[in-house]
C-alpha cells in the first residue's frame, strides 16, 4: 500500500509539473526545493528494492527537473564527489592569510570564557594571603603555642 501511495504521488507529481521548468513556472520556489530534495536521493541513491525508482525514472518529466536543478545549483555533481574546495592555483594558506590568527584568537576567547564561567560559579576561587620571609606562610598565635 505504501509503494502504490508512493507511485500515485510521483505521477501526481509528474502532471502537475507537466512540461514547465519548476512548479510554478520559469523559477524555482520552495515547493521546488521541497520537492526536489524528496526525489534526488531516490533517484540517486542504490536502494534494496528499486520499484519507486524505477517508477521515478519512468516518469521522463520529473527526471529532466530533478537533473536540471542538480546542474543549475550542484554543477560538480557531473563525476566529482564535492566542490572543489579551492579555485584553480589557490591554496589554503592563500585563502585565508589570517587563519591561524582566528584559530589562536577563538581558543583565547574560548579559555576566557572557561575560567570565567569557573570563578563566576564558584568552582575555582582565589584567596589572598601574605607571605612572611622567605617564601613561608606567617605562623598565628595558636600555631607558635602548639609548637612549645
Amino acid at each position: 500500500q505504501l509503494y502504490r501511495e508512493a507511485r500515485e504521488c510521483l505521477t501526481l507529481l509528474s502532471q502537475r509539473l507537466g512540461s514547465q521548468k519548476f512548479f510554478f513556472g520559469d523559477s524555482p520556489a520552495s515547493l521546488d526545493a521541497l520537492v526536489f530534495s524528496r526525489l534526488a536521493p531516490l533517484m540517486k541513491a542504490k536502494l534494496p528494492n528499486g520499484k519507486l525508482q524505477q517508477h521515478l525514472k519512468s516518469l521522463q518529466n520529473l527526471c529532466n527537473y530533478c537533473t536540471s536543478i542538480l546542474s543549475l545549483y550542484f554543477p560538480w555533481d557531473g563525476g566529482e564527489s564535492h566542490p572543489p574546495r579551492y579555485p584553480a592555483g589557490l591554496d589554503e594558506a592563500e585563502e585565508d592569510p589570517h587563519k591561524r590568527r582566528k584559530q589562536l584568537l577563538s581558543v583565547l576567547v574560548g579559555l576566557a570564557a572557561m575560567l570565567g564561567y569557573a570563578f563566576l560559579s564558584g568552582i575555582v576561587s582565589i584567596q589572598r594571603g601574605s607571605v612572611g620571609p622567605a617564601g613561608r606562610q606567617p605562623v598565628t598565635l595558636e600555631e607558635e603555642e602548639e609548637e612549645e
